[in-house]
């Protein structure tokens, strides 16, 4: 399945995660001028320079540009051939939120999950556990998919989604709702008319 929505939407979770992993090894590899600082608060981290593992546990909060992820736990770590992988994941009675703003298009892109991995060698990213990716246009939600897995392939573009014992549509089945591009354009049209924008 193919969906330039649901792709993007898809894509914040890989960003997250792909950045978190890299946020690890910020100390020693300076970033370029152009990209915006990776911060991570949590009650705790453990560094292992050796096995290259960064471990950050209690209320972890990831910020890069208008992103934010949040979970209980995210753990992040490069294999010897400098391929990077990251795990983040929630409390009990809790979720990992991934969220992306974009003002310009009026757009909130969120994505939830019991658990949010990220692969460096393939570029997917797997949210499990009562899985959900949403779009929302000036607060409202217009595209959302739900499962119990959702992966989302970077390289290609393409998500696959899942359902299973514990998903986020009823009866263990894989939701999806997408708006035509005409009512998007019409809310973002209005949204721009609301704040005064050409």
């Amino acid at each position: 399945m193919k969906t330039p929505s649901h792709a993007l939407i898809a894509s914040i979770s890989a960003c997250a995660l792909a950045l978190a992993t890299q946020a690890a090894t910020a100390q020693t590899k300076p970033a370029p001028q152009d990209e915006p600082d990776t911060v991570i608060l949590s009650d705790t981290l453990h560094y292992d320079d050796i096995n290259k593992t960064s471990t950050f546990t209690g209320n972890v909060i990831l910020t890069r540009g208008a992103m934010t992820l949040r979970g209980d736990k995210l753990v992040t770590h490069e294999d010897a051939q400098g391929k990077q992988f990251g795990t983040a994941t929630a409390a009990k009675g809790e979720v990992v939120t991934i969220r992306q703003e974009n003002p310009e298009k009026f757009e909130t892109l969120i994505a939830t999950g019991l658990q949010a991995d990220y692969a460096g060698a393939s570029g997917d990213i797997t949210l499990t556990g009562q899985a959900i990716v949403i779009r929302q246009i000036c607060g409202q939600t217009f595209d959302n998919v739900r499962g119990a897995r959702i992966i989302y392939h970077e390289k290609t573009g393409t998500y696959e989604a899942f359902g299973g014992q514990n998903s986020a549509a009823a009866g263990g089945r894989v939701r999806s709702l997408a708006q035509p591009q005409s009512r998007i354009d019409q809310a973002i049209a209005q949204c721009k008319a609301k704040k005064g924008r050409p």
